[in-house]
This record gives C-alpha cells, sequence and structure tokens, in this order.
C-alpha cells in the first residue's frame, strides 16, 4: 500500500484567482502564503525561488500577478511536489513554474539541481517556525514538518537564501512576530535594507506575524511599515485584508 498517496480537496484562494490541491489532512494552506506572496515585489523575466513552497500557494500566487516570471518551487516532501505540479498545471502556469524535491538546507543538491549560486532574483520563504521545545505539535507527521522548527533552521534557511541570490536580490520571508529579533540577527552577515511589515489579528491584539523584506549585500536603514489589520473589532476581515487575500493585492512593503 503507497503511504504517499494522499487524500485532497480542490481549493480556492485569492477570490478563486488561484485554484490548489491539497491534503485534507495536515498543514492546509492559509493566509500566510498568501501575504507572503503579496509582500514579494517582482517583475517579467525574473527568477524567482519559493523555499519550502509545500503544494505551491505562495510561489504560485506570484507567479499568477507577475506575467512573464520564472518560478521554481522548492520541497522536501515527494508528495507535496507532486500537488504542486498539478497545481502549477490547473492554473496553466507550468511553462514557468518548475517543481523541485530537495531539502533546502543542502545547498549543493539544489546547486546539482540547476539552482547555481548567484542565479535568483527574488527567494520567498515560510520556513517553520514553531519551536518544538516550547509548543505543542501536531501528531501528523506532516503538518509537523511544515510548523516545526528545528534549532538554527531558520539562519540555515537564510544562508540557503543568500548563497541563491544575486547581488542586491531580495529575500522575502514570513515569520512570528514574537521572533522578529531573531529574524533581523539571522539576516546581519548577507542582507541589508530590512524592511518589516507586522500583521495583526484584530486591532486590540498584538502582531502575530511579521513580513521581512532583505536585500542581499544591501545598505541603508530598516524601515518598519504600518501594519496589516486582517479582522475588526467585530470579527469581520478589514478592507484591507480583503484586497489581499481575496483581491490579489500587493501589501506596502514591496515598495523599494
Amino acid at each position: 500500500m503507497r503511504t504517499d498517496v494522499l487524500e485532497t480537496s480542490e481549493d480556492a484562494v485569492l477570490g478563486g484567482r488561484l485554484r490548489l490541491r491539497q491534503p485534507l489532512a495536515g498543514h492546509r494552506v492559509g493566509h500566510d502564503a498568501i501575504l507572503l506572496a503579496a509582500a514579494t515585489a517582482a517583475r517579467a523575466d525574473e527568477h524567482a525561488i519559493d523555499l519550502g513552497a509545500g503544494v505551491g500557494a505562495a510561489g504560485l500566487a506570484l507567479a499568477a500577478r507577475v506575467a512573464g516570471l520564472k518560478v521554481t518551487l522548492v520541497e522536501i516532501d515527494a508528495a507535496l511536489c507532486r500537488l504542486a505540479a498539478d497545481n502549477a498545471r490547473l492554473n496553466r502556469l507550468d511553462d514557468r513554474v518548475d517543481v523541485l524535491t530537495l531539502d533546502v538546507e543542502n545547498t549543493q543538491a539544489l546547486a546539482a539541481a540547476g539552482l547555481a549560486p548567484g542565479s535568483a532574483d527574488r527567494v520567498l520563504m515560510n520556513p517553520p517556525f514553531h519551536d518544538a521545545t516550547r509548543q505543542n505539535l501536531s501528531p501528523d507527521p506532516r503538518r509537523r514538518l511544515a510548523h516545526a522548527a528545528a534549532p538554527g533552521l531558520l539562519r540555515r534557511w537564510i544562508a540557503s537564501a543568500a548563497l541563491l541570490l544575486k547581488p542586491q536580490g531580495v529575500l522575502s520571508l514570513i515569520w512570528r512576530a514574537d521572533a522578529l529579533a531573531e529574524v533581523q540577527s539571522a539576516l546581519t552577515a548577507e542582507f541589508g535594507g530590512i524592511a518589516v511589515l507586522p500583521v495583526y489579528p484584530r486591532p486590540d491584539a498584538p502582531a502575530i506575524r511579521v513580513l521581512v523584506r532583505a536585500v542581499k549585500s544591501g545598505g541603508g536603514a530598516g524601515v518598519t511599515y504600518p501594519g496589516l489589520i486582517l479582522n475588526d473589532q467585530h470579527g469581520k476581515p478589514t478592507a484591507a485584508a480583503e484586497a489581499v487575500l481575496r483581491g490579489g493585492g500587493t501589501l506596502r512593503i514591496t515598495e523599494t
């Protein structure tokens, strides 16, 4: 009996602009992937690499928004890679989107697969960020792999991104808001021009996520943009959130 055949659903995201096949059990596509795509600037004829792509939500959302952009989805789970490839075909993006089954941290394997050092204009990533020593983790192995961060994971993923990016190439990532200092510390060696945009669940609550943009070998002072509030005081989605999550709009952090 094959254990890598997943029971899936097909779901509409971005207000129906994108359709995704994804596992019914385990990690499901949520706001984070769409916010990451909305925080990533790109242009036609560039090459963007989505590290830890899962079923491809962020990279495919970016490819759907930016005509002519080449996107490579990198994911360690072979079953999710097959779904990502299916999703590229489903959305008629397979002429510009490639899928590679690789470990983000294995830089030799990345290069052997054609992702040469200094070849990418953009890298985007939504790494696992739950601390396994402080939080209860899902018993589902795929959900645990998608969510749980081993010690030092963020630094290793950022190191891979730095290797892949051209000088002045741009990294975009999403992380826990309470660990922003960890992100900033991990970026210091290779990146500058760091921009941050917090994400709040409602107006009276602390931020739950930060979107971060950084430039390889970049300089200049950092900037923090006004945050995105997902829901109003009554629990209804805000117009700003709807414009991004359903309307396919971008966030101010894409500004240069």
